[in-house]
């Protein structure tokens, strides 16, 4: 059985009270903000999740034995196995505070990412202006001792929500995600994405070319650690990419300290009478066997890709055409998943004939 809920998400939310001048300082930031000129529905999701190119379906890889047993005895049945990738959840990075560019996000999660990200404080009892996501900082971030004074203009932050894709379960192979839940609202976070508490003092976060996007160091589009909304990126897009990266890699893994509901990786489960074998792995950069991403904005694309690709010496960048005047990206991420229809009582055993995920 699956879990079910947004408790770890509702306990984020208690741990946020709002001091009546922040409610204050948020009106006027709310003001202040200017809307997003581009979005994206359901419709647009559930467009995008028919495409062959990103699920690469293989609709026989090895066999399932079932016991099924009847008052006259028992016999053993058999299954197909299937393996699919499945779009899991929606991931947004964007830069007006809780103005997700997914209309549904935007009317359902948008106050419950406000009530986090405002009050958050810092450790001078200074309200940081929640009203910047997005803007570059010459200067840094005052009070945060890891981006104190960088000397370097292209510091970006990123707002980033992972939530349940609509159809999810609407694949050769069910997902473990479900529809519509949140997985990860950044707001809720404030400590670890704003602030980059405890994960600044990490040695993957202080050592060069440890979990870097890309191939470093000849070409990497930023470090998957310190897992948040901060990073030195000239590329807005890129930027988005790498905070997307960084919040597929909290979901996907047990007991992170950032405030989130677990995407399950590894073990199987029962949905829709079929037996489900996770994605083997959590999610890992430049790795498309543990997951990969597809494109919702600026720019619906059919196909997938892993993040991080050398485009130093290409004549157009990854990021050209896709810079929006909003600074609001979006992408599905699709992880692998096998699975067989249940047959009998007992599963008897599995035997793969085809690697899933095959060889890219």
């Amino acid at each position: 059985m699956r879990p079910r809920g947004c408790l770890p998400l509702a306990l984020g939310a208690l741990l946020y009270p709002l001091p009546d001048r922040v409610l204050a300082d948020a009106e006027v930031c709310g003001e202040l903000l200017k809307a997003s000129d581009s979005s994206f529905s359901d419709g647009a999701l559930f467009a995008q999740s028919s495409s062959m190119l990103c699920a690469r379906p293989i609709p026989f890889i090895g066999v399932c034995y079932w016991l099924l047993c009847t008052p006259y005895g028992c016999t053993e049945e058999k299954s197909i196995k299937s393996g699919t990738f499945t779009p899991d959840v929606v991931v947004s990075a964007y830069n007006a505070l809780a103005d997700n560019p997914w209309d549904f996000a935007r009317m359902t999660v948008k106050a419950i990412n406000e009530a986090g990200a405002d009050a958050t404080i810092s450790p001078s009892g200074v309200v940081p202006n929640t009203c910047n996501g997005g803007e570059r900082s010459e200067m840094g971030v005052p009070g945060r001792p890891d981006q104190e004074n960088p000397g370097h203009e292209n510091l970006i932050f990123k707002a980033v929500d992972v939530i349940g894709h609509p159809a999810a379960d609407m694949q050769l192979c069910p997902s473990e995600a479900q529809a519509y839940q949140p997985y990860f609202l950044s707001g809720l976070d404030s400590l670890g994405w704003r602030w980059s508490i405890p994960e600044v003092i990490y040695p993957q976060s202080v050592i060069p070319g440890v979990r870097e996007i890309g191939t470093w160091p000849l070409n990497s589009w930023g470090a998957v650690y310190p897992r948040s909304g901060w990073v030195i990126q000239s590329e807005d897009p890129k930027a988005g990419a790498v905070t997307a990266q960084r919040a597929g890699d909290v979901v996907t893994r047990k007991a992170q300290p950032h405030v989130y509901n677990e995407l399950a990786s590894g073990g199987q489960f029962i949905a829709n009478n079929k037996m489900v074998w996770r994605p083997d792995e959590p999610l890992k950069e430049g790795d498309y066997r543990t997951g990969w991403w597809q494109q919702i904005l600026p720019l619906p694309l059919p196909q997938c890709e892993v993040f991080g690709e050398n485009d130093t010496l290409a004549v157009r960048s990854w990021a050209d055409a896709k810079v929006t005047s909003a600074g609001d990206y979006a992408w599905t991420l699709w992880r692998p998943y096998r699975c067989c229809e249940v047959k009998g009582d007992v599963f008897l055993g599995s035997v793969d004939i085809v690697m899933y995920p095959p060889p890219k």
